[in-house]
């Protein structure tokens, strides 16, 4: 298992209690808080709204399973907190609020999050997303859930679904997570479809709706009939898929209300076991000789994934089903990247007989076979 940069040496944090919930402004963001009677809180900074059908949504409810959990710790949630010095601030003012662990829950968050946790060592600063390679804050550190897993299970079912073979993906930015993603969905596909190719676009925008209907739009014309994304709010390729009558796959929160029809499956976020068992770490007296002392990452093969598979849509047939379990039991050993893994020059990356353990997946800067795109030039 992968674990995650550096988050030592803290804090025993007595727990306070606190009363109804209040809502105020932070320098950049809407902030909510239950004010408490002492200087002890959580705080959780989120990129984009609370009910986006997508990651901010998912991280909330994380954060609210939190709160059930010590309801006598006061939480502090802000909205729409960008990915530059603003996150820095909003953390800061969480602190000034009495925040003693701090969830940066956006992949941008990185520099603010390691900014704020070098000004405030009595303070645990978690980042949600990132894999952290250099000297950071002991206080400081990183966590993720192999998503790329159940990523490929949901290509199993876009792979069996499709009619034309074409399968679409709108993405926001070529980072490590939605590279992994886009690949681990067309391996998932090719599993069972070897002729399947993923057509990626992307918007350069974690929500964007103009640019997702376009993407979504752009992706239907070329006769791509299940669409899936790795956008932060998801609501609109969604609409946009189901109005065409193609097939949708859903991605960080369940959306198959809003495409009844179409909607196969998708991957999901359980952040609450997580996020609670790193505030327990942090109010049992501090992060050292913790799992959260290093690199950190969670998934199949660990037991531990912070995500759930989407429930099945009304089109998935019981053989979809059953091909779907065996690859996910078989993910408890192996890796939707285990060799060999071809990219799209027709080079082997990952010799055959390898199963590549979590940083090396981390590190992929390429598109595999079968994916129609291309990624910026370094």
């Amino acid at each position: 298992m992968r674990k995650l940069a550096a988050l030592a040496a803290l804090l025993t944090v007595p727990l306070i209690a606190c009363s109804a919930n209040t809502t105020g402004t932070a320098t950049t963001g809407t902030t909510s808080a239950s004010p408490g009677k002492d200087s002890t809180a959580v705080g959780f900074i989120f990129v984009g709204p609370k009910d986006d059908f997508g990651y901010n949504q998912a991280a909330y409810q994380g954060s609210q399973e939190v709160a059930k959990a010590y309801p006598n710790l006061e939480v502090i949630t802000a909205e729409n907190v960008p990915e530059d010095d603003n996150a820095a601030r909003v953390m800061n003012s969480m602190i000034a609020k009495g925040a003693k662990i701090i969830f940066a829950t956006s992949y941008g968050h990185l520099d603010a999050a390691l900014k704020v946790a070098a000004e405030h060592p009595d303070v645990a600063v978690v980042q949600q997303g990132n894999l952290i390679t250099t000297a950071v804050p002991k206080n400081a550190g990183t966590f993720f859930g192999t998503v790329y897993e159940p990523v490929y299970l949901a290509g199993i079912a876009a792979g069996k679904a499709t009619k034309s073979g074409k399968l679409g993906y709108v993405y926001a930015f070529p980072i490590t997570q939605t590279i992994d993603n886009i690949n681990a969905f067309e391996l998932g596909a090719q599993s069972v479809n070897p002729a399947a190719q993923t057509f990626a676009v992307s918007t350069s925008s974690w929500c964007d709706p103009a640019k997702q209907a376009e993407a979504a739009a752009n992706l239907l014309k070329q006769g791509v009939d299940v669409i899936t994304q790795h956008q932060d709010c998801t609501a609109t390729v969604i609409k946009a898929t189901e109005a065409a009558g193609a097939f949708t796959v859903g991605y960080h929160a369940d959306a198959s209300a809003i495409a009844p029809k179409g909607w196969l499956t998708g991957s999901q976020w359980n952040w609450g076991p997580l996020y609670t068992d790193i505030v327990k770490t942090a109010l049992g007296g501090g992060f050292t000789g913790s799992k959260y002392n290093d690199n950190f990452r969670v998934g199949y093969r660990t037991g531990e994934n912070p995500f759930v598979q989407s429930p099945y849509g009304p089109l998935v047939d019981a053989e979809t089903k059953a091909a779907i379990e065996k690859a996910r039991d078989l993910l408890k050993t192996s890796s939707p990247f285990a060799g060999p893994v071809t990219d799209q020059e027709g080079k082997v990356r990952i010799p055959a007989g390898t199963v590549p353990d979590y940083t090396t997946i981390e590190k992929i800067d390429y598109f595999v076979a079968g994916v129609v795109g291309t990624l910026p030039k370094s």
